[in-house]
C-alpha cells in the first residue's frame, strides 16, 4: 500500500505492507537513528515525534502515520547544525554506546516543547522510559537541564 506523510519536514510517499510498523519503514528508508529495541513500546529506543508527540514507533503501523508528520532524531539536526539537545548530549558526554541516545533526545524534545524550563524531576521522569546501561542517567539529565536553562520561556528548537 502507498502512504503519504511528512518525515523530517519532507513530504514522502512510501510503499508499505499493511502490517509494517513505522520503525521498520523509517529504517528501510535510511533513518537508522530510530532503533529496534524491545518491540513492545517499553524501551524508548524507537521513539519518534508523531505530530509533535513522542510515540514508540514499534507500536505504530506505518499506515497509521499516513497524513501525519513524523520527526526522527535525524530530523532535529545534523553534524553541521546539531539541535541544541544533540549538542548538549555531546558537550555533557551523555552519549556512551549511543543506542538509547536518539530516543532520549526525542523524549527530551517533546518535554521541552511543552515545558521549556522543566524541573530536574520532570526531566528524570521524561527519561525514565529510556533504559540506558551506559550513562547512569546523570549526564543525559544534565544535558537536558542545560538546554532548559538556556530557554528564555520559548520552545527548545
Amino acid at each position: 500500500m502507498k502512504i503519504e506523510l511528512k518525515v523530517n519536514g519532507k513530504d514522502v510517499a512510501w510503499d508499505c505492507a499493511p502490517h509494517e510498523f513505522l520503525t521498520e519503514a523509517l529504517r528501510r528508508h535510511g533513518l537508522l537513528g530510530t532503533k529496534r529495541g524491545c518491540e513492545s513500546g517499553d524501551c524508548g529506543a524507537c521513539s519518534v515525534l508523531l505530530d509533535g508527540e513522542e510515540v514508540p514507533s514499534c507500536l505504530v503501523l506505518a499506515a497509521q502515520a499516513a497524513g501525519h508528520e513524523v520527526t526522527t532524531s535525524e530530523g532535529l539536526g545534523d553534524f553541521a547544525a546539531p539541535h541544541p539537545l544533540q549538542q548538549a548530549f555531546v558537550d555533557h558526554t551523555a552519549i556512551q554506546c549511543g543506542f538509547c541516545t536518539p530516543g532520549m533526545v526525542i523524549a527530551a524534545k517533546a518535554l521541552l516543547d511543552v515545558e521549556p524550563r522543566p524541573s530536574e524531576h520532570a526531566v528524570r521522569e521524561c527519561l525514565a522510559g529510556h533504559p540506558c546501561r551506559c550513562t547512569g542517567y546523570v549526564k543525559p539529565i544534565q544535558a537536558v537541564l542545560a538546554v532548559a536553562a538556556t530557554n528564555a520561556g520559548g520552545e527548545a528548537r
